[in-house]
């Protein structure tokens, strides 16, 4: 397993529960707009050799005060120890989050089927036409549409969400998530915040351009129960 890091405690990444945040190295897509690019590609970050040991003594010492563990990254599902990683943390007793981009629906099958996690956040990154411009490489569209039907049909708690970026995403782009995952349980807006990113060039794709979140959301909630509008962090 490779983690390349954890915030110990966190009132935000897991709704409504004090949690611990680990994060994976490694992921199957090239979003230029991410957040956590030192995550993306494992041989440009060196992992501590102890990384994992010291996260788990961790949650030993927090037993009794932290609810939960939210699994991010990179992208959890591509590690090959994903599954025993969290029957680990399971046995210790916490709930578990899955940041997911849905690229790997084999992975999500067995988890959801073994029921090892509590809640389920897939990015959406793009209406399907838009896919491979926004994760900036071809892939089958195909396995996106099974984890999303899987999830909506799991009944585990979960959320979709996307990151709005002017210059990438459009409205229609929204109207078509909307249609394509129509009656999901909640759906999020995040903000795009201009900063540490994976291709500095997007700044130039971005500038001078906006998205009407607001009015995104109102549309939206024509097809999704739950619309909100969240700051990325």
């Amino acid at each position: 397993m490779r983690i390349g890091g954890f915030q110990k405690m966190t009132l935000i990444d897991y709704p409504g529960k004090i949690a611990t945040t680990v994060f994976t190295v490694g992921c199957s897509f090239r979003c230029s707009f991410c957040h956590n690019p030192e995550l993306v590609i494992p041989a440009q970050f060196p992992v501590p050799n102890n990384m994992v040991e010291e996260f788990f003594q961790h949650l030993s010492k927090r037993k009794g005060k932290l609810e939960g563990v939210c699994i991010t990254g990179g992208e959890p599902t591509i590690q090959p120890d994903i599954i025993e990683f969290i029957k680990k943390i399971k046995k210790m007793g916490f709930l578990v989050k899955l940041d997911s981009n849905g690229s790997q629906p084999e992975v999500l099958k067995k988890i959801i089927a073994e029921k090892l996690v509590d809640f389920i956040a897939m990015d959406i990154k793009s209406s399907q036409k838009g896919y491979g411009s926004a994760i900036g490489l071809k892939f089958d569209i195909k396995k996106i549409n099974k984890s999303v039907k899987m999830i909506m049909e799991s009944g585990i708690d979960y959320e979709f969400r996307t990151t709005a970026v002017p210059g990438i995403h459009s409205q229609q782009d929204f109207e078509e998530i909307g249609k394509w995952i129509k009656g999901a349980k909640s759906y999020y807006l995040q903000e795009y915040r201009q900063r540490h990113i994976l291709d500095p060039e997007l700044k130039t794709k971005t500038a001078g351009k906006t998205l009407d979140l607001q009015k995104i959301k109102q549309i939206l909630k024509a097809d999704i129960k739950k619309v909100g509008i969240r700051e990325n962090n």
